[in-house]
Formats: structure tokens, C-alpha cells, sequence
């Protein structure tokens, strides 16, 4: 395909996070939510990417309640959807809906929310935006609403907000039955509704465990959070556009596709003073790489499918230079191959070989975690990025041994 995608979902909420349909944790952010607030952030959005097709996710509040101000919102957003091609969707449990409900559960939220959705908007959704969700979810989404793609996944995150998911490809993939976090390795384990992040972030700052500071967090990439709330306005740009060239330009050569992926709430509109960034990151995103297409999430989901109706087309190699901005150090350099059977990550310093930070199999069998509750969703194998167990010092490559699916790699680097 060799094409260069840019997603962006917007949250639109009550509550920071609304675990269930009657239960909130968190900021109430009714006051933070109005048409001027919405309009403002799609105009941030589009008048640096006129073309940008956006998908706006409402949580179960935002999109039930019955009062002026979320009726007119509602209407912007069929507004939008008649005049630009964005695309109106669920988001289910605040990003974490498995830590607090049933799968059961979940599946009923979703398909309520699929009804809902079609008697206000006139079409049912093709994408979910879940943050995290369960493959038995995913499942029931694809096969009873006819979901085609999930952000349901959130990349390397892990001691992070309200639950952890590192171990997954940070590309669109087709989900395993036994984990979300797997890919899908044959016909028997098949979930046919492409998964995706939610965020790109930064490969050097993504091995840090949690947030260690405003200046360094794991989940810093083109997040506006971790980028202009925490950076400004000047080194939160220059994150975020390092972020971005690591995909479209120095991963474009070895890709069938890049793709760059973000998700921004509402509120931070009057949250973050230097949330107009944004609008600078797209306007330069459009002139230097010009061929950027920006569909909804469901739009995307659809090409994909048509070019790669399995895992077995897909195959990832990227790449990221060091740029001095948190934990990111200048003159390194970190390489990722993921595809359906593992995902290597390689991290070469200015002298010396590589060093293995995190080889995952997916060969393998995992379980998520059963009932209500449980935080850490991860999958974790021979060795991981994140460094929290003794077996995860990193390996350098010319000491390896005993990997047999990795040796075309080892042999080349």
C-alpha cells in the first residue's frame, strides 16, 4: 500500500472516567463540555488538517443525557458527520470498562450504545473506542453489532491511570480469541475486527514503567497530555513531530503502511493552554508529508481489511532515533519487528551492538484475567520493555542463542 494514515478520536464525557452506566471516578466534567467547547477543538483539529475526518466517542452519559447542553452537542455532532464525513461512536467504561464490569456487561453497554447511537444519528457504528477491552468483547462487538475496528488496546501502557496492557503490536492487528493484546495466529483463534492503539508514542520514553515526572512519562509520543500540558508549547512540539517522523519517515521505507494514531479529550480544551499546538503538529504534518490521509477509525478499518484480510500480511518494522526529550537519548536508536508470531525490540547505542530489550512470542498461550477487578492485563514472555522483572535485563544480540524465530533478524543486525 506504502500509504501514510493519521487517525484522531475525540472523547466527548461527563465524568474523567465512568466505570459503569451509575459510577464515576474522577472529575465531574459537565462544565468542560458544551457545543463551543466541542466546535473549538474540531476547529483546532481542522484548520490544520482541513480534510481530517474525526470520530467523536461518547461515553454512556454523554450519550444519554437528556439535558440542553448534551442534546445540543449531540446535534453539533450530527452536524459534523453530514458536513465533514466524522463519525460518531461509543466509548465504553472510561477506557478501563473490563477493570469494572462484566464481560457480560460490557457486551450489553456496547450493544445499547450501538441502538442508541443509530435511532439518534441515522447508522449504526462501525469502530469502538475502548481504550482496553477484552477479546471476548471484541468478539461480541464484530459478530453482534458488526464492528469492523476496536481502539481497544492502549500501547505499552503500563503503571499508567487505571489498568496496564503492555505486550501487544503497537499496528493494527486482528486480535486472539485468548488475548487482546495477541494476535490472532490461525483460523481457530480468528477475531475478525482489526484492533487498534490509541495513542503513538515515543519508542525510548514507552520503556519507562508509569509517569516518573511531567518531564518523563511513558506514554509521552503525540499525546497532548504528555506533550503541551507537560512540555509547552515549544518542547511539546518537538516531541510530538519526532514522534510522527519515526513513523512517516524513517519506518515508511520498510511498512506496507505508517500510520500515526491519536486520541484527545474534550476537556482538555480548557484544560491546557498550549492545546492550539495541535493545529502547528497537523499544519506541519500536511506540508511535509502531504500524502497523509486522516479517515475515521472506521474508515481506515475498512482499507485495511480489504488489503490484509489476516495477520499473515502483516509484518512491521519501525524505527526511532533518539532526541534528547525525557528519557529519549540522543544517538540512540530503537528498532521494532512485529508481526503474528513475535514482536523483537532492539535498542543500538553509538558504539557497540544491539541490545534486545523485549522479545515477546505469541506463539505461546495467555490467559486474561478472569472476573471484576484485576489492573494488569499485560502479556509478558522471555523479556520486556518494561524492565520490572530480573529476566528483562537487556541481551545483547551477539549472545543470544536458542531463539530459532528470530535468527533471520539477529543475522542481519
Amino acid at each position: 500500500m506504502k500509504e501514510r494514515f493519521l487517525t484522531i478520536n475525540c472523547i466527548v464525557r461527563k465524568h474523567q472516567i465512568e466505570k459503569t452506566r451509575t459510577e464515576f471516578e474522577g472529575n465531574d466534567e459537565t462544565e468542560l463540555h458544551d457545543t463551543g467547547t466541542v466546535g473549538r477543538l474540531a476547529k483546532i483539529i481542522r484548520d490544520g488538517f482541513p480534510d481530517a475526518k474525526i470520530t467523536w466517542a461518547l461515553s454512556w452519559c454523554a450519550l444519554t443525557d437528556a439535558s440542553d447542553r448534551y442534546r445540543r452537542v449531540r446535534a453539533l455532532l450530527g452536524e459534523f458527520m453530514a458536513t465533514f464525513g466524522d463519525d460518531v461512536t461509543f466509548i465504553p467504561g472510561g477506557y478501563f470498562a473490563n477493570r469494572y464490569n462484566t464481560r457480560e456487561q460490557v457486551n450489553k453497554d456496547v450493544s445499547d450504545a450501538a441502538r442508541i447511537i443509530e435511532q439518534e444519528f441515522g447508522r449504526r457504528p462501525r469502530s469502538l473506542v475502548a481504550g482496553f477491552l477484552s477479546a471476548a468483547n471484541i468478539k461480541h462487538a464484530r459478530e453482534q453489532e458488526g464492528i469492523i475496528g476496536i481502539q481497544g488496546n492502549i500501547w505499552s501502557q503500563y503503571s499508567v491511570d487505571n489498568m496496564d496492557g503492555d505486550g501487544s503490536v503497537c499496528y493494527p492487528y486482528y486480535p486472539s480469541t485468548q488475548h487482546f493484546c495477541k494476535p490472532a495466529q490461525g483460523p481457530r483463534d480468528f477475531i475478525d475486527c482489526l484492533n487498534f492503539d490509541g495513542w503513538t508514542v515515543d519508542f525510548h520514553n514507552a520503556r519507562l514503567v508509569g509517569c516518573r515526572s511531567r518531564k518523563k512519562n511513558s506514554r509521552m509520543g503525540v499525546g497532548p497530555i504528555e506533550t503541551l500540558g507537560n512540555l509547552g508549547l515549544a518542547k511539546g512540539l518537538a516531541e510530538m513531530k519526532a514522534t510522527t517522523a519515526a513513523h512517516y519517515e524513517a519506518s515508511h521505507p520498510t511498512n506496507p503502511f505508517t500510520w500515526v494514531a491519536n486520541t484527545i479529550e474534550v476537556a482538555l480544551v480548557r484544560q491546557i493552554p498550549a492545546i492550539g499546538g495541535i493545529t502547528s503538529w497537523l499544519s506541519w504534518v500536511q506540508e511535509r508529508w502531504p500524502d497523509v490521509q486522516c479517515p475515521t477509525l472506521a474508515g481506515l478499518a475498512a482499507e485495511l481489511r480489504s488489503g490484509f484480510p489476516d495477520n499473515d500480511g502483516l509484518a512491521y518494522e519501525l524505527h526511532q532515533e533518539g532526541n534528547g526529550i525525557g528519557a529519549s537519548k540522543p544517538g540512540a536508536e530503537i528498532t521494532w519487528y512485529m508481526n503474528k508470531h513475535f514482536r523483537l525490540g532492539i535498542e543500538r547505542g553509538r558504539r557497540g551492538k544491539g541490545k534486545v530489550f523485549d522479545y515477546t512470542r505469541y506463539s505461546q498461550d495467555y490467559a486474561e484475567p478472569a472476573g471484576v477487578g484485576k489492573r494488569n492485563w499485560s502479556i509478558m514472555d522471555v523479556i520486556n520493555q518494561k524492565r520490572t522483572r530480573k529476566q528483562d535485563r537487556p541481551v545483547r544480540v551477539d549472545r543470544l542463542s536458542g531463539w530459532p524465530a528470530i535468527e533471520p533478524i539477529i543475522a542481519r543486525v
